[in-house]
């Protein structure tokens, strides 16, 4: 597998950074005070990755408009009110994208934040000029659509069999999928081995940082 990509293309929440548990609390606390009925740990989980409008619709199907609107704003003040540092970032995380970086690989991320949250992400952690592109669900289509890693390959002039999909969701995968472009998996976030194997990635890593024994 050595040398056979140029993009590189992240997931952000529980691939390169430990959010996985702080989103599913903000999930839970905003059906808590819509007084609706608070999802489980797991159910929670499995619809990080979608853009909060679908999340908010997967997790409480009977709401009306209004009352996922309700949802969408409260998990959102509950989100922001975490200061995100880069210490946040899966351990060994920014040096591994920066060894990436100079070893000539475009970098990528497609996230299903909203851009408003990326970028403060990217701003706490000090990795924005790490990126040639990032894409999110509020400007793009949401994940499995493959339009924000069509969009993304277009910009970095890169081909779909030199570009590589990183995450931790089967959304990340199918996503890949959809695209025609191969994938690796981490098992840190949303879902375990088991699911992610059913998308046939490359490999299914334990932590991010395992990916530069791979290429």
């Amino acid at each position: 597998m050595k040398g056979g990509f140029d993009l590189i293309i992240f997931d952000w929440d529980g691939t390169l950074i430990d959010s996985i548990d702080w989103i599913t609390h903000c999930l839970q606390t905003a059906g808590e005070r819509c007084d609706c009925a608070v999802p489980g740990r797991q159910a929670a989980k499995d619809v990080i990755g979608l853009s909060i409008d679908k999340a908010m619709q997967t997790l409480f199907p009977t709401a009306n408009a209004d009352k996922l609107e309700q949802l969408v704003s409260h998990y959102s003040r509950e989100y922001f009110s975490k200061q995100i540092s880069r210490d946040d970032l899966f351990d060994g995380v920014y040096d591994m994208l920066v060894q990436l970086k100079t070893s000539g690989y475009q970098l990528a991320v497609a996230t299903g934040k909203t851009r408003a949250g990326l970028d403060e992400a990217l701003a706490g952690t000090g990795t924005t000029e790490l990126f040639c592109a990032t894409r999110c669900a509020d400007e793009t289509a949401s994940k499995p659509n493959p339009r924000m890693l069509n969009e993304i390959m277009q910009h970095a002039d890169t081909p779909n069999e030199r570009t590589l999909m990183v995450g931790d969701s089967i959304h990340d995968l199918q996503m890949a999928r959809n695209a025609h472009i191969s994938s690796i998996a981490v098992s840190c976030g949303a879902h375990s081995e088991t699911f992610l194997q059913q998308y046939h990635p490359l490999r299914c890593l334990k932590q991010p940082t395992e990916l530069l024994q791979l290429i």
